[in-house]
C-alpha cells in the first residue's frame, strides 16, 4: 500500500511538471492564436484564407501525427520528440513579428510550420500523460493536463489583450509587438522541458499493466475514428470567430483576445469537470459536453449583441475543455500500452483532416450565407452524438480500479 502511494504521488508529480510545460507552452501559442484571425486580416487575407490557414493548419498538425507516433512507439524517445517538437512549435511565433502586409504571405507559413512542432510533440506528450492514468485515472490525469494547459491558454490572450490596449503604434505594430513578447516563454517552456527530461528520463515505467489490446480486431477504436471525425468536423475554430467579430460585429479588437482568454478559462474547468465525469460514466460525458457545444453557433451567430457574444464563447470553451480532456482519455481505454504514442498519432490524423475538411466547408458557406454554417455545424455534431451512443453499446464503460 506504501509503494502504491509512492508511486501515486511521484505520477501525479510528474503530470504536474508536463502541466507547467503545457502552461507556458500555450501561453505562447494560444496567445498567439487568438490574433491570428484578425492579424492575417489587416495584413491582407480574406475570410476563406483565414479559415482555410486554420483547417490546414490543424491538419498539417495532425496528419503528421500517425508519423511522429509511431516514431515515438518504434523508438521510446519521448523526451527527444518533446524537445524537438516544443522547439519548432514555440520559436516560429517571435519570428511573426517581422512579417507585415508586404509579405503576408510568410505569415501563413510560420502559422503551419507551428503547428508541424506540436504535430512533432504531441503523440509522445499524450502517451507521456496516459502513462499516470493506472494510479489517477484517466480522465482525472487528462483533465489535470488540460486545466494548465488551458490556464496558460487564458493568460497567453490576457497577455496579448494588454499589449494590444497599450500599444502606441499601428495596429498591426501592436500584434508585432505581442508575437515578440511571447518568444519569452517560448524559451521558458524549453528549459523546464529539458529539466524535466533530467529528472523523469524514463516515464513510461509509471504504467506496468499490460493492456491485451492493440489494433488488429479493435473495432471499439475504428467507430470512435468515425464518431469524433463527425464532432471535428462540424466545431468552428477561433480564427474564424476572431475574423467573425472583427469584420461583421462592432467590436473593438483588442477584446477578441480577451474573449479567447474567457473561452480558455471556461475550458481549463470544463476539463476539470467533464474529466471527473469520464471516470464515473465514461463517453456518455462526451456526449453530454458535445451537446453543450453543439448550441454554439446558433446562440453565437444568431443572439444579437454581447449577450450572443459571451454566452456563445462559453458554450464554444465547455467544447474545447472537454474534447481536450475526455477525447485523448478514451483511447487510453482502449489501445495498449506499446501502441499507444501510434494510437494517439492516428486518432489526431484523424481528427485533424476532419477538422481540416470542415474548416473549409465552413470558411466557403461562411462567404454564402451565416445559416448554413449555423446548419452544418449543429447537423455534423448531432451525428457525431449519435455514433457515441453506438460506441458505448459496443464499448461499455468499465470504472477504472487504480493501482
Amino acid at each position: 500500500m506504501k509503494k502504491q502511494t509512492t508511486m501515486r504521488q511521484k505520477a501525479f508529480l510528474f503530470l504536474m511538471i508536463l502541466g507547467v510545460i503545457s502552461l507556458l507552452s500555450d501561453f505562447t501559442h494560444e496567445g498567439a492564436r487568438s490574433i491570428y484571425g484578425p492579424f492575417l486580416g489587416a495584413i491582407g487575407a480574406s475570410a476563406f484564407l483565414v479559415s482555410f490557414t486554420a483547417g490546414l493548419g490543424e491538419f498539417i498538425g495532425q496528419a503528421l501525427r500517425i508519423l511522429t507516433g509511431i516514431i515515438a512507439d518504434k523508438t521510446k524517445k519521448y523526451w527527444f520528440m518533446m524537445i524537438i517538437g516544443y522547439a519548432i512549435n514555440l520559436l516560429v511565433i517571435p519570428l511573426l513579428a517581422f512579417v507585415d502586409a508586404s509579405i503576408w504571405q510568410v505569415a501563413i507559413i510560420l502559422i503551419l510550420i507551428e503547428r508541424v512542432g506540436k504535430a512533432i510533440r504531441a503523440p509522445a506528450k499524450s502517451a507521456l500523460t496516459s502513462f499516470t492514468s493506472p494510479h489517477l485515472g484517466a480522465g482525472k490525469a487528462f483533465a489535470i493536463q488540460e486545466a494548465l494547459d488551458q490556464l496558460g491558454a487564458f493568460l497567453g490572450p490576457l497577455f496579448v489583450f494588454l499589449v494590444l490596449s497599450l500599444r502606441t503604434g499601428s495596429q498591426i505594430s501592436g500584434y508585432q509587438l505581442a508575437f515578440g513578447l511571447l518568444g519569452i516563454f517560448a524559451v521558458l517552456t524549453l528549459v523546464v522541458l529539458v529539466m524535466a527530461k533530467v529528472k523523469y528520463p524514463h516515464p513510461d515505467e509509471f504504467e506496468t499493466k499490460t493492456l491485451v489490446k492493440g489494433f488488429k480486431g479493435n473495432k471499439s477504436f475504428v467507430w470512435y475514428l468515425i464518431a469524433i471525425s463527425f464532432l471535428a468536423f462540424g466545431f468552428i475554430d477561433y480564427p474564424v470567430i476572431g475574423y467573425h467579430l472583427s469584420t461583421a460585429v462592432p467590436i473593438e479588437v483588442e477584446y477578441i483576445p480577451l474573449l479567447y482568454s474567457f473561452a480558455m478559462g471556461i475550458d481549463a474547468i470544463s476539463a476539470l469537470f467533464f474529466g471527473h465525469m469520464y471516470d464515473k460514466i465514461g463517453v456518455k460525458a462526451l456526449m453530454i459536453s458535445t451537446f453543450v457545444s453543439l448550441l454554439f453557433a446558433p446562440v453565437f451567430f444568431l443572439v444579437p449583441g454581447l449577450v450572443g457574444i459571451i454566452v456563445g464563447v462559453f458554450l464554444w470553451g465547455i467544447g474545447m475543455g472537454a474534447q481536450e480532456s475526455i477525447l485523448k482519455a478514451v483511447v487510453s481505454g482502449i489501445v495498449s500500452k506499446d501502441k499507444r504514442a501510434t494510437a494517439y498519432g492516428i486518432f489526431n490524423s484523424v481528427f485533424g483532416l476532419s477538422w481540416f475538411l470542415g474548416s473549409m466547408m465552413i470558411g466557403y458557406l461562411y462567404q454564402v450565407q451565416m445559416v448554413y454554417v449555423i446548419a452544418f455545424s449543429v447537423i455534423t455534431q448531432a451525428i457525431s452524438i449519435l455514433l457515441l451512443v453506438y460506441f458505448n453499446r459496443i464499448h461499455p464503460f468499465q470504472k477504472e480500479v487504480l493501482s
